[in-house]
């Protein structure tokens, strides 16, 4: 069969249009980016498109001028805002940063996402953080970790179904850094940690998984440096994707910085998915 010149041509095109967007597959679907924005900071995680996680430079690529974001805090969305396009953050310390500028900006916003679902399917429901089943399971699994004989200090717990099977999960944050005033310690003390833990009920067993941590069984002893532990605690959990199946956002800090987390959290695995942080 003889293939004249313009079948060849648009035969070229076709398969360079195809390279292109196997480059870059959100060429192909821009309306379906999602932003993800740190909404104090305005920092863009990135996006979420088709079930994929893109870093915060590609999603800025498919972004309109302006987007629509609804306002989510730890326990019921805040409302709508407008958003701009991203641009790069103008302090000196974090120029590699995109930045998002909402309007308005509650008090209390902690996540914006420019989607169509509800992010807040299941509310989280704090708990009272003092029930003796979670001090004893926090103070069991410090003690896996060399601290023999930790001082069990909650910041707060999560009661939610992060997979939407009708089975109830339990999120806890907690941090002692024996620290009077508040803030992070440069060293850490004997003893001290952060953690969030995540309790489910896997094949009819109750486990305690770590989402993230740092634990120093023993004190950090050099005057002339140091180690900079970090605080860690669970913000929101949201359906950043639209699965149906709820992420887990935990904020860590230390004395001169801090970062904001996305994860996943399966029965298996945690897996990082976007993150951005701040600091010197």
């Amino acid at each position: 069969m003889k293939i004249n010149r313009h079948t060849r041509l648009a035969t070229i095109s076709i398969a360079y249009v195809a390279l292109l967007i196997a480059a870059n597959p959100f060429l192909a679907a821009k309306a379906e980016v999602h932003p993800i924005v740190e909404v104090q900071s305005g920092y863009l995680f990135g996006a979420t498109a088709d079930g994929k996680w893109i870093k915060s430079d590609e999603a800025a690529k498919a972004l309109p001028d302006e987007k629509t974001y609804e306002i989510y805090g730890l326990t019921q969305s805040l409302g709508h805002a407008r958003g701009t396009a991203p641009t790069p953050s103008e302090e000196d310390v974090c120029a590699d940063l995109l930045t998002v500028s909402l309007s308005p900006k509650p008090e209390n916003g902690i996540i914006a996402l420019a989607a169509p679902w509800n992010a807040l399917p299941r509310k989280p429901q704090v708990i009272d953080q003092t029930q003796q089943v979670y001090v004893d399971a926090v103070r069991d699994f410090l003690q896996t970790k060399g601290i023999d004989q930790p001082k069990v200090k909650i910041e707060n717990i999560l009661r939610i179904d992060l997979d939407g099977d009708g089975e109830e999960e339990v999120l806890i944050s907690a941090s002692n850094y024996f620290q009077k005033e508040e803030g992070v310690p440069m060293r850490s003390p004997a003893g001290s940690y952060s953690m969030v833990l995540l309790r489910r009920v896997v094949a009819g067993k109750v486990e305690t998984q770590l989402v993230e941590g740092e634990f120093y069984p023993k004190a950090y002893k050099d005057t002339e440096k140091f180690n900079a532990p970090n605080a860690y605690k669970v913000i929101a959990v949201l359906d950043l994707d639209g699965d149906g199946k709820m992420e887990v956002v935990v904020a860590s800090s230390y004395y001169e910085g801090a970062a904001t987390t996305i994860y996943r959290c399966n029965p298996k695995k945690v897996e990082q998915l976007l993150s951005v942080a701040c600091g010197v």
